[in-house]
């Protein structure tokens, strides 16, 4: 947008005319969602953070944008209606709400009481809109995270002016605190252009939180926050915050020189050993994230559909090196992920994996499944009817661990003679397009769509995790409502409910029940995850975790929540001794 200079002084002495002549102080003058920090001539004090990279997409919503600066940026410019506290307890956010309680049963319907003050950057309130932005979107939009809960609104009301806000649900939701965290600026983002796939793809065009960005530059690899003067809550104690970008070299040196005063960050074996040479002025935790690298054999593959071919294409599987592959010694070597549904860092988590494959591989079970299937191994090659077993296998391109894992399956299931595409669409394109192609009778078309998406038979992708387990369930193995419903017509296009494609009505009577809390999820999980590790669907393989390092000169930052991290304090970081 293009100003007009020498319109400035005038403008500014309107400004101040009009403030002279008028009891009502002037609107804020708003030209972007930063603030300027007033610094009184000093030098801001600052907090420099090292992070893997500052790369475009920051919806804290979509899959294809999961990183640590996503993470982090919703921390620190999104307002929630609940938070995690450290000990892993709920509680409602007092800096955006007033209340937020369930009003009835029957029907179950939840009130919540937005502040009278808790407004956007650009003077905008916080208020129902924004709630139903974001229940709109999470329950139609494919790629998200926790759908499910979304799905079981069936209305909600705008009162007093949108400040307080009544959510009506299909059944009781046990889960409905996890709800309406991170809302974004639905006056901004409901008519632009490029919708849900473009919001937030490359800045915020506004922020309710105690900072604001100053600058995102994706080639330096750097964000620079500044206090959010238009917070209505307690400032920020640092003038600004900066995450920028580090290698191992860079990062081990600017924690040893102080230029930086902590780093989170993926680490392998060997960058754990050279942190842990810094000695004692660097203190090391790992940092579990809501994430679980997870290898999909996708039921609405028009191949995979045949559960005799999973069982097949799994029992090839050495799931024990795509492990080792993926977290090349890092602190996800600890958090194997060994149950369908529970994350290895939640508590009470246990293991259910089952004996054989997928814990090991087993080619003799193989090649019964696949004989079974009508295959016969010719010269090395699967086939049937002359046709070779082939398997498209994506991962989402510039994110790892997920190449290096696809890189590893590839080259498994290619030795034991199935044919293998690789593919590495941009993450966005996967998630929302290439997994959500839509599926007649359960099944993607093999020759495409029209826009030239290729089927994907297998995936390697996260999955998110954490939160309420009977959302994670419904969310991960779920079906969309419209697809069990009565009378559904199966000839027509639906979009899959889940990355998987996976839809078991015989399954989905036991899932509703665990979400609406008629059934314990334990005792729900108790017959679930047998049947789902059966089904050859999910092969979890350990959650994702960063290694948050917190040198010298700052005083606290913690670890933060489970699954969470250290950014939901930062209102509180100041530079000093540790």
């Amino acid at each position: 947008m293009r100003v007009n200079r020498k319109a400035v002084p005038v403008l500014a002495l309107a400004t101040v005319l009009l403030t002279a002549c008028s009891n009502t102080p002037p609107p804020p003058v708003v030209s972007s969602s930063v603030a300027p920090v007033s610094t009184t001539g000093k030098t801001p004090s600052q907090i420099v953070v090292g992070v893997d990279d500052v790369l475009g997409g920051y919806n804290p919503h979509n899959l294809a944008d999961s990183s640590q600066v996503t993470s982090a940026l919703s921390q620190l410019l999104l307002p929630s209606v609940f938070r995690q506290k450290d000990d892993g307890a709920t509680q409602l956010d007092k800096n955006l709400m007033k209340s937020a309680e369930v009003i009835s049963q029957q029907p179950f319907v939840v009130a919540y009481e937005i502040r009278p003050d808790a407004s956007w950057s650009d003077g905008a309130p916080i208020a129902a809109e924004d709630f139903d932005y974001l229940r709109t979107q999470l329950r139609d939009q494919p790629g998200v995270l926790g759908p499910a809960g979304y799905r079981q609104i069936t209305d909600l009301q705008s009162r007093e002016g949108g400040k307080r806000v009544e959510v009506t649900f299909a059944k009781p939701y046990p889960g409905w605190q996890t709800l309406f965290s991170d809302l974004l600026p639905a006056h901004l983002l409901k008519d632009a252009p490029d919708g849900w796939r473009g919001a937030l793809a490359s800045n915020f065009p506004a922020v309710a939180g105690p900072f604001s960005i100053k600058s995102l530059d994706t080639a330096r690899g750097e964000v620079i926050l500044e206090r959010n003067e238009r917070y209505w809550e307690k400032p920020a104690a640092i003038d600004r915050i900066v995450l920028r970008r580090s290698d191992q070299n860079t990062l081990l040196a600017a924690l040893r020189s102080g230029n930086d005063q902590f780093a989170l960050a993926r680490t392998t074996g060997d960058e754990l050993k050279l942190l842990g040479e810094l000695g004692s002025s660097v203190r090391l935790h790992t940092v579990a994230r809501p994430l679980v690298a997870d290898v999909l054999l996708r039921p609405v593959s028009a191949t995979l559909q045949d559960a005799q071919v999973r069982a097949g294409v799994a029992a090839l599987i050495d799931r024990t090196k795509l492990i080792t592959e993926g977290v090349n010694g890092g602190p996800s070597s600890t958090l194997h992920a060994d149950a369908q549904v529970t994350a290895p860092s939640v508590k009470g988590y246990a293991a259910t994996i089952p004996p054989g494959p997928p814990t090991a591989p087993d080619v003799a079970k193989a090649e019964q499944s696949l004989t079974a299937a009508g295959y016969t191994k010719t010269a090395g090659t699967w086939r049937k009817n002359g046709r070779a077993l082939s398997l498209v296998i994506a991962s989402p391109a510039t994110q790892e661990p997920y190449a290096t894992i696809a890189k590893e399956l590839t080259s498994e299931l290619a030795a034991q003679g199935i044919e293998v595409n690789a593919i590495t669409p941009q993450p966005r394109d996967l998630f929302s397009g290439l997994l959500a192609m839509p599926v007649v009778g359960g099944v993607q078309q093999p020759t495409g769509d029209s826009a030239g998406n290729v089927g994907i038979d297998i995936a390697v992708v996260p999955q998110a995790v954490g939160g309420d387990t009977a959302s994670v369930l419904a969310s991960t193995f779920g079906c969309r409502p419209e697809q069990t419903a009565a009378g559904v017509d199966k000839t027509k296009p639906v979009v899959p409910g889940n990355a998987a494609g996976f839809c078991d009505p015989a399954l989905q009577p036991s899932i509703d029940a665990a979400l609406s809390g008629s059934t314990s999820v334990t005792e729900a999980l108790t017959t679930l995850e047998p049947e789902l590790w059966r089904q050859n669907v999910v092969i979890p393989l350990f959650q994702l975790a960063d290694t948050l390092a917190i040198g010298s000169g700052i005083s606290g930052v913690t670890p933060g929540p489970p699954m969470v991290g250290p950014f939901g304090s930062a209102v509180n970081w100041t530079r000093g001794p540790k």
